[in-house]
């Protein structure tokens, strides 16, 4: 599936930010994730994007329009049109100087915002009990229901065992 740039890559941002465990180095996730313009990250930032993650987490769970309309309202959205860096115009939601922390808020709730509009159904977590990691559903068919083939093997193993054990 083709998403728009927050869609897809802002969206896909919110998933690593949800994923990432609480000790992970957070300017360097921004920083492998592709975020520009990146800027400093204080220490109350990170403590302030660890908090904002577990906010998006609940929009993996059960996406909403009031859920993400809220998230939406928790940032310091201020819609512009940019050409930095030699791309070509696109939107920011946050203004360029703003605190890193409030760009990415602004970035990700937009982005889950935007797929939310294109098809709810792309935001997903894993259905294996006791698997905490959510996604971006970018298969053709949209039909993910896992987060990688290792969940989806337990799952089916462990359902064909069942079945095994009842048809005897």
């Amino acid at each position: 599936m083709h998403f728009n740039p927050y869609g897809g890559a802002a969206a896909e941002l919110a998933v690593r930010l949800v994923n990432a465990d609480g000790t992970e180095d957070l300017l360097g996730l921004l920083r492998d994730a592709g975020y520009k313009p990146l800027g400093e990250l204080t220490d109350a930032q990170a403590a302030e994007l660890r908090r904002w993650s577990r906010r998006l987490r609940e929009a993996f769970t059960a996406p909403t329009v009031d859920l993400l309309n809220g998230l939406l309202a928790e940032t310091t959205t201020e819609p512009y049109i940019s050409t930095h860096d030699g791309r070509d115009p696109h939107l920011h939601f946050a203004k360029i100087d703003a605190p890193t922390d409030e760009r990415v808020k602004a970035y990700t709730a937009a982005g889950l915002a935007t797929l939310y509009c294109e098809d709810p159904s792309r935001i997903g977590h894993c259905d294996r009990d006791g698997c905490g990691v959510v996604y971006v559903d970018t298969s053709r068919n949209g039909r993910r229901r896992f987060c990688s083939a290792r969940c989806a093997n337990r799952v089916h193993v462990a359902e064909h065992r069942v079945r095994a054990v009842t048809s005897r």
